[in-house]
Formats: C-alpha cells, sequence, structure tokens
C-alpha cells in the first residue's frame, strides 16, 4: 500500500496561496483550492482547483470534502460558515475563534486589552461628532494637543493595504467612512518612529516559533521593502516585541502564522497596530533569507507537524515589493537584473500588471546593509519601469 499524504484545503487564491502551495510540493503534501476565477495567481500553478465563491456556505461545504485541514490566504470567509465547517468535523487552522480577531478589529482591540496588550487609544465611534468626542479625548487624557485631531478611523472589517483606513483633521472629514453602513474604530495617530512586524507560528499542540524582527517601510498605506532584522533594533526590544507576538499567539490559540505590526514609539515602546493570521508581506524575506520559510512552516503548522528552524541565514535580507507601473513587459527586464546582480531572487505572482498593484517581489541578502538595501530597491524599480539602467 502506498503511502497517503494529508490534502490541504486553501481558501483564496491569491499570491500568498501560491507561495505556500510552493512549500509544500516538496514535501509532498496536495493543496486543493478555493479560487474565485480561473486566472488568480494560485489557480495558475495549483492542479486541484474549485471556481467557488468562499461566502456561500454549501460552496465551502462541498469545497472541504476530501481535505484533512482548511487553511487561508485571506481572513474575510464568514466566521459563522466556518464554525459551521468545524461542527461538520473538519479542522479549520486558524480556528474560528481566533481568526474573528484577525476579521474585526474592533474584537481584536477589546481582547487585546483585556490581555493588556499595548494598543493605541481606540474605541469605536458612532458617527462625525463621535470622531471629535473621541479626539478631545485625547486631549483631555494629555496625549494628544490642540483639538486631537488627526484621528485615524477604520471600517472595523475588510479594509488591507490602506483601503478602509483615513486619516481625518476635523469632524467634516469623518464622515465617508460611515457611508460603508459598518461600525468604525477610532485609533489615536500614534507618533511612532517606525513600523516592525514579529512574525510568529504557532501549532496546535503548542509548539512556537519566532522569526526576527523586521522593519517594515510602507508608501502610501502599501508595504514597500521589508528589512531582516530591524537595524538598530536594541535585541532587549526585539526580545519584547518576540515574547508580545508568541503571547499573542497562545492567548488566541492561533494555528499557523500570525504577523503582528507594530509601531515603533520614541520612547522604546511598542504598540500593536494590526493582527494577520496567515502567510504575510512582511514575512517575504523569509523565502530565501531564513532556514525555514513562513510559508513552509504555516503549511506545517496546519499539519501539525515539527516546526522548521526560522534564523536568518544571512546577516541581512531585504525584501521589495514590485508595483505594477505604465510598463507591463517585466520579463523583458529579467536579463538586467538577472546579469546585475546573479544573487538576485525574483518571485512574480502571474497577476495583469496594473499601476499600483502587487505583482511579485524580489529578496537580496548579504553582509553590507547598504549594499543589500540598494540592489532590491534597484531590481524593484527596474521591473516596475521607474529605473532603466
Amino acid at each position: 500500500m502506498g503511502v497517503t499524504f494529508p490534502v490541504v484545503g486553501m481558501v483564496g487564491g491569491g499570491q500568498l496561496a501560491r507561495m505556500t502551495h510552493e512549500a509544500g510540493i516538496p514535501l509532498g503534501i496536495r493543496f486543493k483550492l478555493l479560487s474565485d476565477t480561473p486566472q488568480d495567481s494560485a489557480a495558475q500553478v495549483v492542479s486541484d482547483v474549485v471556481i467557488g465563491d468562499y461566502r456561500d456556505l454549501d460552496t465551502l461545504r462541498d469545497f472541504a470534502r476530501g481535505c484533512d485541514v482548511i487553511t487561508f490566504d485571506h481572513e474575510h470567509v464568514p466566521t459563522e460558515h466556518l464554525r459551521a465547517l468545524e461542527a461538520d468535523g473538519i479542522p479549520v487552522r486558524p480556528g474560528p475563534d481566533a481568526l474573528v480577531h484577525a476579521q474585526d478589529k474592533g474584537v481584536m482591540r477589546a481582547r487585546l486589552d483585556e490581555l493588556g496588550v499595548p494598543c493605541p487609544r481606540h474605541r469605536i465611534v458612532k458617527d462625525p461628532a463621535d470622531v471629535a468626542a473621541f479626539a478631545a479625548e485625547g486631549v483631555a487624557n494629555g496625549d494628544a494637543e490642540s483639538d486631537g485631531f488627526p484621528v485615524v478611523l477604520k471600517t472595523v472589517r475588510g479594509g488591507y493595504d490602506g483601503k478602509g483606513v483615513w486619516v481625518v483633521r476635523s469632524a467634516e472629514q469623518a464622515a465617508e467612512p460611515f457611508r460603508a453602513g459598518v461600525p468604525v474604530l477610532a485609533e489615536e495617530m500614534v507618533g511612532f518612529v517606525r513600523e516592525l512586524a514579529a512574525n510568529v507560528v504557532r501549532s496546535p499542540h503548542g509548539q512556537a516559533v519566532a522569526y526576527p524582527v523586521v522593519e517594515s517601510r510602507q508608501v502610501d498605506g502599501v508595504c514597500d521593502t521589508v528589512i531582516a532584522p530591524a537595524p538598530g533594533l536594541s535585541e532587549d526590544l526585539a526580545g519584547r516585541a518576540q515574547e508580545l507576538a508568541l503571547r499573542v499567539a497562545k492567548e488566541l490559540d492561533v494555528v499557523g502564522h500570525l504577523a503582528v505590526e507594530l509601531f515603533e514609539t520614541a520612547d522604546g515602546r511598542v504598540l500593536v497596530n494590526e493582527l494577520a493570521m496567515r502567510p504575510h508581506n512582511s514575512g517575504h524575506w523569509s523565502q530565501d533569507g531564513a532556514i525555514t520559510s513562513q510559508f513552509a512552516n504555516h503549511v506545517r503548522a496546519v499539519l501539525d507537524l515539527p516546526l522548521g528552524d526560522p534564523r536568518p541565514r544571512a546577516k541581512w535580507t531585504v525584501m521589495a515589493n514590485v508595483l505594477g507601473g505604465d510598463y507591463p513587459d517585466m520579463y523583458a527586464a529579467y536579463l538586467h537584473c538577472m546579469a546585475r546582480d546573479p544573487q538576485l531572487k525574483i518571485h512574480m505572482y502571474g497577476k495583469d500588471v496594473k499601476p499600483g498593484r502587487k505583482v511579485g517581489h524580489v529578496n537580496t541578502y548579504g553582509d553590507d546593509l547598504d549594499d543589500v538595501l540598494e540592489r532590491a530597491r534597484h531590481a524593484a524599480g527596474y521591473l516596475r519601469g521607474t529605473i532603466t539602467e
């Protein structure tokens, strides 16, 4: 009799699913994909693809048949549908009780408050007048000046890459977020030094590993560059950030990869900005820069296999996102990029090139941070067409 390898059911056909599938290939892990369209990034490379709507429970139940475990490349599957799959006996990882904290920012903030996890000042607001009241509370508390604006407003569900997030400087500017008809979370505008991310992976039986804390640089609300490890970060603060992420993973009973996005403040603290319970852009560097990538460890975790070593292979690794521009023929740029930097690692997602769209990323590594950064930026810019020499 042959060995039966498990089937991982992946809900969502984006680039995260594509790269997670790639990490499972050497292990002989079989993937089944629920994708919106046959053209989605992962649907181009996974052999067993179901085209359907993840918001439809019957579609999810049909898809789950024959899967040993269900996992995700996004957080948007309705929580009640995931509970129904669990009631059917299908392992869902992360489970709905954990995943809701990445789906709903209001639920996340309330739970982190209970755990004593440091966060920006926040509360749910009901209208623009309530936003003004929230801003005034910051003045009264001494953590804001003048009228308390600007204030950050977020829809509690559905936002990503800067979408569903507004920085408002007056009550008059605060009307738009409420038009969606969903709860709105108000947060203080944190005067942070930089953004960090602590990536951890946890298995069902509680084994957990922590990757080096990275610096994440944003442009127009979209991750542009990730530096691993975060340069100049003290050993003490890095350790505290990793411990915080591991604690959150344990307390929320996360299974799989957890990215904890953080603000580093001028007085040496870290505040939790967002949570993501799936492989994350801030962990893409690990494909080429870590002994075991975030994708490989996510696969191991959802199957309850022993986790792999997260330590870096090089002193520095830099990931730069490749965004679409006005230069659609990125393949023609490979000749220059590969000849210029034989150590360069290019990862493309099979997406149509559109301005501002994430279509791939590059990884560089080495002992000199300035050199590693320049190589990553040059390659990403040349592929996009903003650099021509």
